[in-house]
């Protein structure tokens, strides 16, 4: 994870498209400029940050089902609910389900566990688009390669 960078996904651990399913690891950094100020003292990954995180993962699963040929931005985010705290240098797993997609949105759940426990979950809802242009594309499938995204096994279009 990098925070500065929203960097928030280290590693997809199963992309399963039949199923419209994604888990993915994430490892909270134990030293962040996030941390001086949220809070001074007793240091919390933000709640914001955690959706974030969530409409990551989802993001990827939509990659996913797009072949590669379109992009999701966020655009909504229902019934978020944090349950806990996340402090530094704990280890996230994260899981996202497609729930519905047609007319260029997509709805998906997500949810967040640390040590078995649950941490937060939301509904979340994605505005899917052409790539803006090839740069950013490329850009993407670069990232993907860092954190395992089966390139190779999504047919791109």
């Amino acid at each position: 994870m990098r925070l500065e960078y929203f960097q928030l996904i280290d590693r997809i651990v199963a992309l399963d498209l039949d199923a419209r399913t994604i888990a993915v690891d994430a490892q909270v950094p134990e030293t962040s400029t996030i941390f001086e100020g949220h809070f001074p003292g007793h240091p919390l990954m933000p709640g914001v940050l955690l959706i974030e995180a969530m409409a990551q993962t989802c993001g990827w699963l939509l990659i996913g089902l797009n072949g590669f040929s379109r992009m999701p931005f966020l655009a909504a985010v229902k019934e978020a609910k944090l349950r806990t705290f996340v402090t530094p240098g704990q280890a996230l797993s994260i899981a996202g389900s497609l729930v519905h997609d047609g007319s260029g949105f997509a709805m998906a759940h997500a949810s967040v566990r640390c040590d078995g426990k649950a941490v937060c979950e939301a509904d979340i809802t994605f505005r899917i688009v052409p790539f803006p242009d090839p740069s950013f594309r490329t850009g993407m499938e670069d990232f993907a390669r860092k954190i395992g995204f089966p390139l190779e096994a999504i047919a791109h279009g």
